[in-house]
């Protein structure tokens, strides 16, 4: 692909080509797509993209692969939701919701596993792998399903059972292991050396697979008219989502779709009980210090993030902020997105709104700043965390009295 100049390194900068790696050999820091943006600014315009399909591939100049037909179960272009009535609860005057609840497994991992199997097909490889919190594992049984390929998933083994069942029914192999997320990520590291055959989609591929979270932010600014948003919410797990949103908006801007390199604010969302990037903010250090999760957010539980260190530069560098909370925090998130605005969040999402309405009441959102909450999968994954807290209003016998007597005062209709 003539634009992709190769993999570059994010700390040395020494150049690689564009194939399975992911760790520059010299000083082991992470590899990077680098593109030729010159020579995309000559063929994408504003009119190519809205003449492409309705899914993140109306993209495809700004994304490291050639095929014409990727592996793709039809991602992205999720709705952007002009969310009046939690904006007017939290004090924000223009509040919208990246929902990406309707992507087709449910979460924002089909992007990034879209990317990842259109490359690694391309690369030859005929079995696609990964390290998982449930949403990825369901992303790639399904797109490895769709293009032919076998699938070996591996996942904590108390993972969500509906996230469980939901990569299974695809038919790979599902491997559940005893032990946290950075458990299961570290024997994936070995098995990626051990099976070089393999396309594991966030090790030996994950430099293109991060590619796919730019899509986010190509379709907020299209959907708000070729705008970028003043600040944008992200949840955190391995702070990959994060930094490509950020490296999004400013692509754009290279290429010439927006008039000028933006300036977005960027702040992450944690819970509590895996909060080492929100707790290096806090702390204004640099150093993100590994924990062991406890949190009912398992899709965002990563003790020892990936890409921690580079999501933190991003929420400084753009006047961010960095905030967590409580696993009562979350479920009230969930409640409180779901009764206004009708979007059913999992768990993440309920870290995202918690977060956003914690950041709004501290001033760090300002009431006149046009804001993008991203909320990346949807609660039908993680109906075990509301266990408890939501459920009938009423049990009553088959009468009217029964019914008049449980709605009393309460119904919202009376003749």
């Amino acid at each position: 692909m003539s634009t992709v100049l190769g993999l570059r390194c994010r700390e040395c900068g020494r150049d690689f080509p564009a194939e399975a790696l992911h760790v520059c050999d010299f000083c082991f820091g992470p590899l990077e797509v680098a593109y030729d943006y010159d020579e995309i600014a000559k063929v994408i315009s504003r009119e190519s993209i809205e003449a492409g399909p309705r899914s993140m591939w109306r993209y495809h100049d700004l994304l490291p692969v050639s095929e014409s037909s990727p592996v793709d179960l039809g991602a992205g272009y999720t709705p952007l939701v002009r969310a009046e009535r939690l904006g007017a609860e939290l004090g924000i005057k223009e509040l919208w919701i990246k929902d990406d609840t309707a992507n087709p497994t449910g979460s924002f991992k089909d992007r990034v596993v879209s990317v990842a199997l259109t490359k690694a097909r391309q690369l030859g490889f005929k079995v696609a792998a990964c390290a998982s919190t449930g949403n990825l594992a369901n992303s790639v049984a399904a797109h490895a399903a769709r293009a032919g390929m076998a699938s070996v998933v591996l996942i904590p083994s108390d993972l969500e059972a509906a996230k469980i069942m939901m990569t299974s029914v695809y038919g790979g192999k599902v491997i559940a292991v005893d032990g946290t997320y950075d458990d299961v990520n570290r024997l994936c590291a070995e098995l990626t050396s051990e099976r070089p055959s393999w396309a594991f989609v966030n090790v030996n591929v994950r430099s293109y697979y991060a590619e796919g979270s730019k899509t986010l932010a190509f379709e907020i600014a299209e959907q708000l008219g070729w705008q970028a948003p003043d600040h944008v919410v992200v949840p955190i797990a391995s702070g990959s989502q994060l930094t490509k949103v950020e490296k999004g908006f400013a692509e754009l801007g290279k290429v010439g779709i927006l008039n000028e390199i933006p300036s977005v604010r960027v702040s992450g969302a944690q819970a509590s009980g895996c909060s080492p990037v929100a707790t290096a903010f806090s702390n204004k250090v640099d150093a993100i210090a590994p924990v062991r999760p406890n949190t009912i957010a398992k899709s965002l539980a990563i003790g020892n993030p990936a890409d921690g260190w580079y999501a933190l530069d991003v929420i400084r560098r753009t006047g961010g902020a960095c905030g967590s909370v409580t696993d009562a925090e979350i479920i009230e998130g969930i409640k409180l997105l779901a009764r206004t605005e009708g979007i059913f969040a999992e768990t993440a999402g309920g870290v995202t709104i918690a977060t956003l309405a914690k950041l709004a009441a501290e001033g760090v959102i300002r009431p006149d700043e046009r804001t993008v909450a991203i909320v990346s999968g949807h609660g039908l994954k993680t109906v075990e965390a509301l266990t408890g807290h939501v459920g009938p209003s009423h049990t009553i016998p088959a009468t009217l009295d029964a019914f008049d007597l449980a709605l009393g005062l309460d119904d919202p209709v009376r003749p």
